[in-house]
């Protein structure tokens, strides 16, 4: 019998299970007009030009409009100051149509997440920076989580790859992707390591992973010859080089040694577009009826013991 190392490995690709949200949340958002009698709005702020957060923002903008859900684009230059955050922030949670935004990150030099944070609604931050929502999460309770990091879990669950028990390193430590991801994780019962750039023998300690999730923001950083032959490999990177997307793992020596791996693009990406639009329509239902969707309950999958 051929093992999938063998034969090379599975492509663990996003997009369609990325389709099938989409067609769910097209049909909620259409349920939702029909019930209120307008188009729930999901609006970005960039702050200067980033090549690859543009990308991931361009396409989560293309996505809103297949599914029939508004979208608007505040852009300020590179040098704008805080106050200009705060105010364009302000404005845009002034319109009752607008049920969700998202800010690019990482924030241009000299903008701190600070000015962010004190202002944006956390019912309507459906990207998960608040700390209300990162507090949630770290309680195991229902929040906005961080759609990248929501995804990079959540595609090895939709493609039935074993977590728990698993060891499972998480290459960055960032607020929006490593650190929440680590926390997914460990709900899904994985052991998890977090490594970063201060972390010495990266390499040794990646090679002990059963799955590895990379996002350190450094295009094609980990290589095959730092993977234990069967890991399961989510690349979460978006970098630009020469004009080409790629992500922070090297995909052609690392498909040599994986028995899974995310391509990119087309791995994770394509799935954390889908799933913000969900985050959107469940804001804009919440903020519609009234109700606050946060805190409440327990999420699907509930936190583990702490043991």
């Amino acid at each position: 019998m051929t093992s999938l190392v063998e034969a090379g490995p599975r492509l663990l690709r996003g997009g369609p299970i990325g389709t099938a949200i989409r067609e769910t949340v097209a049909a909620d958002v259409a349920a939702f007009r029909e019930e209120f009698g307008f188009q729930p709005t999901l609006a970005v702020l960039v702050v200067g030009a980033d090549a690859p957060s543009l990308v991931y923002l361009h396409k989560i903008l293309d996505g809103c409009r297949l599914v029939g859900i508004g979208d608007r684009l505040v852009e300020l230059p590179a040098d704008a100051k805080e106050d200009d955050v705060s105010n364009a922030l302000r404005t845009l949670q002034a319109d009752p149509k607008i049920a969700g935004i998202i800010v690019q990150q990482p924030l241009p030099r000299g903008i701190p997440l600070r000015v962010v944070i004190d202002t944006l609604d956390p019912m309507r931050d459906i990207d998960g920076i608040h700390p209300l929502n990162a507090g949630l999460l770290s309680l195991g309770y229902a929040g906005f989580l961080p759609a990248t990091a929501h995804a990079s879990v959540e595609i090895l669950k939709q493609s039935g790859i074993e977590i728990a028990g698993k060891h499972c390193v998480v290459v960055g430590r960032s607020n929006v992707i490593g650190k929440p991801a680590a926390m997914l994780m460990l709900r899904e019962n994985a052991t998890v390591t977090i490594c970063h750039s201060k972390t010495e023998d990266l390499p040794a300690i990646i090679r002990t992973a059963d799955i590895v999730i990379v996002a350190i923001g450094k295009p094609n950083f980990v290589t095959g010859d730092m993977l234990k032959r069967g890991a399961v490999v989510v690349d979460v990177g978006i970098n630009v080089v020469e004009g080409k997307v790629v992500g922070d793992v090297h995909f052609d020596s690392a498909v040599r040694v994986a028995s899974a791996i995310t391509p990119v693009p087309g791995g994770v990406g394509p799935l954390t577009n889908a799933i913000l639009l969900t985050h959107l329509v469940q804001a804009a239902r919440a903020k519609a009826t009234g109700s606050i969707p946060l805190g409440a309950h327990p999420l699907e999958v509930p936190a583990p013991e702490a043991k």
